[in-house]
């Protein structure tokens, strides 16, 4: 007889890696799939830290170190939230981790008891949801529209606040829908939550040199709010480090130490090596991220164009990250052949069946009228991907 946790029953796969894993399986019986599903750049780490990382391997950097992550690196993660954000966060408020995802795992273990409400944007990253379940938190999910281009005021969370309201989980720039909070609206929403004891903000800005409308606005930068938020970063999207697995976490001691405590009994301190190899990053010029961006942003306007292009479909202008989320309850009630699209997830997969294109649809972050497209690929993939979204589609009557 098997036997599983209700905690792990409870839980849901990721759809993105669920629809990377297909596209994987369809590539190996032979057949061309372009995959714009899951959220990872693909240029190649830059050279400055893979010789880092070299570095800590022939000198034998091999060991255990301080559960948060080595002194140096914390004090260079410091040094670089000052430099680039204008904020104060000593080493001792510093937690290195296996990743962003860690990262935010360590504050809901944390900080969130069972039926504590947590608010959350919709759409929102897949897997805030299901760590909320670990920690058995109850979600309040708070409704975007794209004609707001997907941000949530103010307003809706102070409507939305509660006395059981213990965090708010957000991102900016935000996965899935590429929006850029600027700093009045984060001063708005703090200025909320500062009326509120007892309640923090997790702010993700792991997409943070991927912006393209200027300086990156971070929400712990206002005085009344810096004690209230959690900063979450890393190193996967800005510098191209995803299998490096490099997460931070920057908040008030207290939390930073709970984070400490907490990632001490289930990891340990992330890789020796990769945290040499984040120190190198963290130390390197911002600028150097500007080509990657600069790339990001050609390639979004050339996937904007070719949707827009594509009657039914409707689009909105990230400003950030690397996914453009259309709205695509046009093609609903459609058919072609044994294809019946009632949802966004039944065009995810004509897509896939009949495109060769895969992409992630908007069940996953909240509302299935959506479908994510990811465009951290290659121009020409780009391309030849909308080329067969537009050709499949217009199949459906």
């Amino acid at each position: 007889m098997q036997h599983l946790s209700d905690r792990i029953n409870r839980l849901s796969e990721s759809q993105t890696i669920a629809m990377a894993r297909k596209s994987r399986e369809l590539i190996a019986q032979g057949i061309d799939i372009i995959s714009l599903s899951l959220g990872e750049p693909d240029f190649h780490t830059p050279e400055e830290i893979k010789k880092a990382a070299h570095d800590a391997i022939d000198s034998d950097f091999s060991y255990y170190t301080h559960v948060s992550g080595y002194l140096e690196l914390r004090q260079a993660i410091s040094e670089k939230f000052k430099r680039d954000n204008n904020l104060n966060y000593s080493a001792d408020q510093i937690v290195v981790s296996t990743g962003a995802k860690q990262s935010i795992a360590n504050i809901v273990l944390s900080m969130v008891n069972p039926g504590d409400e947590v608010i959350i944007p919709s759409p929102y990253w897949v897997s805030y949801l299901e760590i909320l379940k670990l920690a058995d938190g109850k979600p309040v999910i708070v409704e975007t529209t794209i004609e707001n281009d997907f941000k949530v005021t103010a307003e809706q969370i102070a409507a939305a606040i509660t006395p059981k309201t213990r965090l708010i989980m957000f991102s900016t720039p935000c996965n899935p829908t590429g929006s850029v909070y600027s700093r009045e609206e984060l001063k708005a929403i703090a200025e909320v939550v500062a009326k509120h004891e007892g309640v923090y903000i997790m702010s993700d800005e792991i997409y943070e040199h991927i912006n393209f409308v200027g300086k990156h606005e971070s929400m712990a930068q206002f005085d009344f709010s810096y004690d209230r938020t959690i900063t979450i970063n890393g190193v996967s999207k800005g510098f191209a480090m995803t299998g490096w697995r490099g997460g931070i976490l920057a908040a008030p001691l207290w939390i930073a130490k709970a984070c400490d405590k907490m990632q001490g009994q289930f990891t340990s301190a992330t890789s020796s090596i990769t945290q040499k190899a984040m120190y190198a990053a963290m130390k390197m010029d911002p600028t150097t991220t500007y080509e990657m961006r600069d790339a990001f942003k050609r390639r979004r306007d050339l996937v904007l164009a070719g949707l827009n292009d594509i009657p039914g479909m409707k689009t909105n202008i990230p400003d950030g990250a690397f996914y453009v989320y259309p709205e695509v309850s046009a093609f609903f009630g459609k058919k072609y052949g044994n294809y019946v699209i009632n949802n966004a997830t039944d065009l995810s997969m004509f897509l896939l069946d009949e495109a060769h294109v895969a992409i992630v649809p908007g069940a996953a972050f909240g509302e299935d009228k959506y479908i994510r497209i990811s465009y951290a690929a290659a121009d020409a993939k780009l391309k030849e991907a909308v080329r067969r979204m537009k050709e499949a589609l217009a199949k459906l009557q």
